[in-house]
Formats: C-alpha cells, sequence, structure tokens
C-alpha cells in the first residue's frame, strides 16, 4: 500500500479515509490514478478535484459512498455508473434490516478495495462479469440462516462468494482457533479467493500448466474426495515442508490458492515498508538488512524480494515479541514452498511485461 497525503494541506491521510481532520476537505480514491486525492464540492453537487494532475476535473461519488458510507471511491462526473470500479464487483449484499450486516458489509468492501488496489499494482485489475460474462470477477456477501444450508466461502466460475460472519473478528477468531490456523483475516480470505480467479484466468490451459503441475500436483484429481480425506484425516505430519499451509496440502488448487495469498500478503507489506522509506542498518554484518525495498517490476528477481522479505519480517517478528505480541509472521518457508512462491511471482511477473509496440504500417 502506497502512503497518501492531503492535497490541500499535506496531512498523511490513509487508504480508506473519507475525511482530512487537519483542513476538512472530503477525500476520496480515484482508481486511475490509484492515489487518495481531495476534493471540493461544487454549486451543482459534483466534487471539483485539487490534485495537482487533473486539478479541477469533475467527479462524483460513488452511491455507496454517499448512501451507505461503506466505500470512499470516487467516479467520473460523466460516467453513466453509480457505483464505482469496486463496487460494481459485488452483485450481493447482506441485507441491510440488521444493522449489524451494515457493519460487517462496510468490513468485507474495505478489504476487497485493498485486494482490488493490489491487484491494480500488478497489472491484474479484473472486469466484471456484467462486461464479460465468462471471464469476468464478481463478489457475492451472504450470511448463514437465509437458506437450509451454510453459506461456504469459495470461488466458483469467477464468483467468489464470502460468508459475512468473516467479517466478525470474534467469529473468525473462533474459527481460526477450531482449525488450528496460525493466520486467518479478512483480507487473507479475498486474497486467497482470488487465487483461484486468477488460477483459471492465467495458469489453467496456458504454457504454465505442465511447470504448475511440478510443483504443486495434478489438479484432475477429485477435489472433492481430496477435501472430504483431510477434513476427516487431517493434513500429513511432516506438511510444513511442502505447503505454506496445512490447508494448502488439500489439493493441488489449494496449494495454488494459498501460495498466491501469500505471495500477494509478501507484496503488500514490502510495498507499504517502500512508501514508508524503511530501511534496516544492523549492528553486525551477519544480521538482517534492508537498503531498498523492490517493487513489483518486470525485472525484479524472486531472490531480491525473498531477502528485503526475510529482513522486513525478522524485525516485525522482535517488534511483536518485544510488546508480549505473538508473531506478526508466524510462517516457516521450506524450499519446496519458496520454489512455489517464485513460480507464482514468474507468472506474476509476466503480466506486468509492457504491452508490444504497434506494427509498422
Amino acid at each position: 500500500m502506497k502512503t497518501f497525503h492531503c492535497d490541500k494541506c499535506s496531512q498523511q491521510i490513509f487508504f480508506e479515509n473519507t475525511f482530512c481532520f487537519n483542513c476538512e476537505s472530503t477525500l476520496g480514491y480515484q482508481p486511475a490514478q490509484r492515489s487518495v486525492n481531495s476534493f471540493e464540492q461544487t454549486e451543482t453537487g459534483q466534487w471539483r478535484s485539487l490534485n495537482r494532475t487533473d486539478a479541477g476535473k469533475l467527479y462524483k461519488q460513488c452511491s455507496n459512498y454517499v448512501q451507505h458510507n461503506v466505500c470512499n471511491w470516487m467516479l467520473p462526473a460523466d460516467d453513466p455508473h453509480e457505483l464505482c470500479e469496486s463496487c460494481q464487483l459485488t452483485v450481493v449484499i447482506p441485507a441491510l434490516s440488521k444493522e449489524k450486516n451494515r457493519i460487517l458489509w462496510s468490513r468485507l468492501e474495505a478489504a476487497k478495495r485493498r485486494l482490488l488496489f493490489s491487484l491494480a499494482t500488478l497489472n491484474l485489475s479484473p472486469a466484471s462479469k456484467e462486461t464479460e460474462p465468462d471471464t469476468g470477477l464478481a463478489f457475492q456477501f451472504l450470511e448463514d440462516g437465509v437458506t437450509d444450508q451454510c453459506v461456504m466461502t469459495g470461488h466458483d466460475n469467477g464468483l467468489i462468494t464470502l460468508n459475512i460472519a468473516e467479517a466478525d473478528p470474534a467469529e473468525r477468531e473462533r474459527t481460526r482457533e477450531q482449525m488450528h490456523e496460525r493466520y486467518r483475516t479478512l483480507l487473507g480470505h479475498f486474497r486467497h479467493e482470488s487465487g483461484h480467479y486468477y488460477f483459471d484466468r492465467l495458469v489453467a490451459g496456458s504454457a504454465w500448466i505442465d511447470d504448475y503441475r511440478a510443483l504443486f500436483g495434478d489438479e484432475r484429481q477429485d477435489y472433492g474426495e481430496c477435501l472430504k480425506r483431510h477434513y476427516s484425516e487431517g493434513p500429513a505430519a511432516d506438511w510444513e515442508l511442502r505447503f505454506v499451509s496445512s490447508y494448502a496440502s488439500s489439493h493441488p488448487w489449494e496449494d495454488w490458492a494459498e501460495t498466491w495469498a501469500h505471495y500477494l500478503h509478501m507484496l503488500d507489506t514490502l510495498e507499504t515498508a517502500h512508501a514508508c522509506g524503511l530501511s534496516l542498518k544492523p549492528a553486525k554484518a551477519d544480521e538482517p538488512s534492508l537498503e531498498r525495498v523492490t517493487l513489483p517490476t518486470k525485472t525484479d528477481s524472486f531472490e531480491d524480494t525473498l531477502k528485503d522479505w526475510f529482513a522486513l519480517t525478522y524485525v516485525l517478528n522482535s517488534l511483536n515479541r518485544s510488546i508480549g505480541m505473538p508473531d506478526s509472521y508466524p510462517f516457516k518457508l521450506s524450499t519446496p514452498v519458496l520454489e512455489k512462491l517464485e513460480f507464482v511471482h514468474k507468472v506474476v511477473r509476466a503480466q506486468l511485461a509492457p504491452a508490444p509496440a504497434p506494427a509498422a504500417a
């Protein structure tokens, strides 16, 4: 995540902010610029940008920003849509007659917007199912008790379903303890399920598939039977030697999704460290150092990314331990896991290649 500053007063602001508490400017995120900018309202109710790159240009707030205060994204004033690029992807929301559902929905949308910011960084912004029914992406946020069946979080042909209970920290922590998971967050769910979507978009049926199967296994094995076995017998005792999580060991699809989510987790944290100007200058030569956090470019090597990551997590865990908190990064990355992460790195970096120049006339 980048750092942002108010265009009017230069006060530091954050990705989710809608209001600058220093100068009282209204804030909004502009996807085209990937930045949170300041606006002033016109007499006609539109919003004039105060950002230097498009100062004076008129915008409107997403309808969910205006009506429900669950969004802070802006659209050009002449855009035919009332919902922003992010909110257009949500096709089902929970019943807002329950006040708690409004809170949970707001948290879900906030996590989704963070995912979309990361995907935009990697040139992976998804199309909506409205514009591309066969290959687009959509989200539905459902609650238990509406039908006889419990809502299962998952992905199906570009439709990502999330149980809104995952937006309740108490419920999520209870599930994390029951499942013996080291890490379970709302953003982590979005990253994981997006991994299933991008497997279909980037790997399945592509030139990557053979290398994928060599690392992750053959995804054509029966998915239902694999999950049934995983939940009845549990993961193998040595799963840490080959997988980033115990759930990743259940099936090659889940291994890819967990590895993909972990890679996004790494990149987003490193981008934040870079934006904050973080560097580590150890007292001894054998301690982790961090001179420059690399950003996702076509030429970045996985080795550079990994070097930065190990140095950063060393400090994050040390800081948490110093205040009596659990490790911020409770993972062990074995050699097979690193090979899988490097494969994801290669697939993602291939999407960052510049578009070919048009042929000469």
